[in-house]
């Protein structure tokens, strides 16, 4: 009975000093399966699988401007076993978008990495008449409420970023939401919007068809996949630095080991060529940081939203 009780005692000591992870971790993607964050959640799961040895199964749960998933995520347990890959709303924004939310994202979750970022493009319809960022702005202050803006959701980055721009520019143009990218787009290219800020592989087919015009990309230097199109900074408002990103999170109590374990996985594995061509075809640049990097990030977003988003009394009704 002894040796029964110390051989129980010593498989249980072996299997709790096993090293993290011992079974499948699932990824939680809060937003459908083929959008920005599903690429980017699957094309990590596929890397970090290899690092860990265990499978990470990626799973969609969508909803609520991305607060469904998240929410998920911050009440699951706090062992490694369940993450989150999420963009900008659930994490910097929604908290001052919403009149209130079923988690608290600075409380209830730890930054992991920050996967990647992208700036947008300002694009509008050849209609229009305007050959440069200039004389949009132009028509627009001479055309007050005639510009109707498409976005891809009421306090959406599409959303938030025509209204810092309309902010800063002095310009007034009608906000016309919509239920994600494609009907945007489709509205646009029948006549029914005039401009639009979004991510730019989106649309770059659709500007080089001539069936769109890019007027400006909001980074501070040219893109890559458009480098005749110039930057906010080029342009001398260097303010309208507005990028989509990706980051990967866990509960907040999630053990300081396994955090920093994913962490120097993620950014090892995010840095491999394969993973930078993928997503440079999706308009993204991998980033890859730390916790800390990420935390800092995420202050300095919300921060800087916060202050759009009040200015202008944007909400997600």
């Amino acid at each position: 009975m002894r040796w029964a009780l110390c051989a129980a005692l010593v498989f249980c000591t072996a299997a709790a000093a096993q090293p993290y992870p011992t079974h499948p971790v699932k990824l939680v993607v809060p937003f459908p399966p083929g959008s920005t964050p599903d690429i980017v959640g699957r094309t990590l799961g596929a890397k970090l699988q290899e690092a860990l040895g265990q499978p990470m199964v990626v799973e969609n749960r969508t909803g609520a401007g991305g607060n469904i998933g998240t929410e998920a995520v911050a009440k699951a347990p706090a062992d490694g076993y369940t993450l989150l890959i999420s963009i900008n709303g659930p994490i910097a924004t929604n908290k001052y978008l919403y009149k209130s939310l079923p988690y608290d994202p600075d409380k209830d979750l730890a930054p992991i990495s920050l996967l990647a970022s992208a700036p947008q493009m300002l694009v509008v319809a050849p209609a229009l008449g305007v050959e440069n960022f200039g004389a949009f702005i132009g028509y627009a202050r001479a055309q007050p409420g005639r510009i109707s803006y498409a976005s891809v959701g009421s306090g959406s980055a599409s959303h938030l970023t025509m209204e810092l721009l309309k902010g800063e520019a002095k310009i007034d143009l009608v906000h016309v939401p919509y239920r994600g990218f494609p009907p945007a787009v489709t509205d646009m290219l029948a006549g029914n919007i005039q401009a639009m800020f979004t991510i730019i592989p989106g649309v770059l087919p659709h500007v080089r068809a001539g069936k769109m015009k890019a007027l400006a990309v909001t980074a501070l230097k040219r893109s890559p996949l458009a480098p005749e199109v110039p930057s906010v900074a080029e342009l001398g408002l260097p303010q309208l630095e507005s990028l989509a990103w990706i980051g990967l999170l866990a509960p907040a109590a999630t053990p300081r080991e396994v955090l920093e374990r994913l962490s120097a996985e993620t950014m090892r594995r995010m840095q491999a060529a394969d993973v930078r061509e993928l997503l440079g075809k999706q308009g993204f640049d991998v980033v890859a940081g730390t916790p800390a990097q990420f935390q800092g990030w995420i202050r300095s977003e919300s921060a800087k939203w916060a202050r759009v988003i009040k200015a202008s009394g944007a909400t997600a009704d």
